[in-house]
């Protein structure tokens, strides 16, 4: 209908989403779900490659934001945030019981204790690890999803790279900082130039891979949506 002005209005057509009622979004749920339970256990230990400090989890974690990534572009975010919430109390649930399987009482021989102090070096007492983890996926994974579906909006089916690339940085942005912040005193890392280094090496090192993986994840991203029978249908 032709404004006041002489010139027509075009609405912008919603954006288009599916349903759950396929087997991949169980699929990619139960991936995120335990690559951030590993790289949970993984960020336990400090690793300096070279000049680089990072944390034994950081070729894990790229991976859930590209899952988060596909997730939010073919379901949007109600359905991302399920997601999200899901994978975090999964990951409160394996720490509970690291701490039931560490505090069980075990053998007393030399093996046994020997074993026992494995197993609390690898999954023992390291609360803020797993605070810092979590609390850093909720909000960098909620925030890289909210703000790739806002983009969507705006584009529709155009410039998924554009999405892509757009919330990865500042969800990696948050989830590291945040992370960082709580876990650099757990791990050992004590002085401010090696706390920026951890922080500034860690974005750069996730965003990065994120970047690389985007022909990957825009081939993905396609090949579900062409297997998703409610793809479109789906408004918000």
């Amino acid at each position: 209908m032709p404004s006041p002005s002489g010139s027509s209005t075009l609405s912008k057509p919603a954006p288009r989403f599916a349903s759950i009622g396929s087997p991949y979004f169980g699929i990619m749920l139960a991936i995120m779900a335990v690559v951030l339970i590993l790289s949970n256990i993984g960020a336990s230990k400090g690793v300096v490659l070279g000049p680089i400090i990072t944390d034994g989890g950081f070729f894990l974690f790229p991976l859930a934001y590209i899952l988060g990534d596909v997730m939010s572009e073919v379901y949007g975010f109600k359905v991302a945030r399920k997601a999200i919430i899901t994978s975090f109390a999964l990951s409160v649930f394996a720490s509970l019981c690291y701490w039931i399987i560490i505090v069980l009482p075990g053998f007393n021989d030399e093996y046994g204790t020997a074993k026992q102090a494995a197993i609390e070096g690898a999954l023992g007492p390291v609360p803020l690890i797993v605070l810092g983890s979590l609390l850093a996926f909720l909000a960098g994974q909620t925030i890289n999803s909210w703000i790739l579906v806002k983009m969507k909006a705006r584009t529709g089916e155009k410039s998924l790279w554009a999405r892509l690339m757009g919330s990865s940085v500042v969800g990696e942005f948050v989830d590291t900082l945040i992370f960082c912040s709580i876990a650099a005193s757990v791990i050992g890392i004590t002085d401010f130039g090696s706390f920026l280094n951890y922080v500034l090496v860690g974005f750069v090192y996730k965003t990065a891979v994120e970047f690389l993986f985007v022909p990957v994840t825009v081939l993905v991203v396609g090949w579900i949506k062409k297997r998703e029978p409610s793809y479109g249908v789906v408004a918000a």
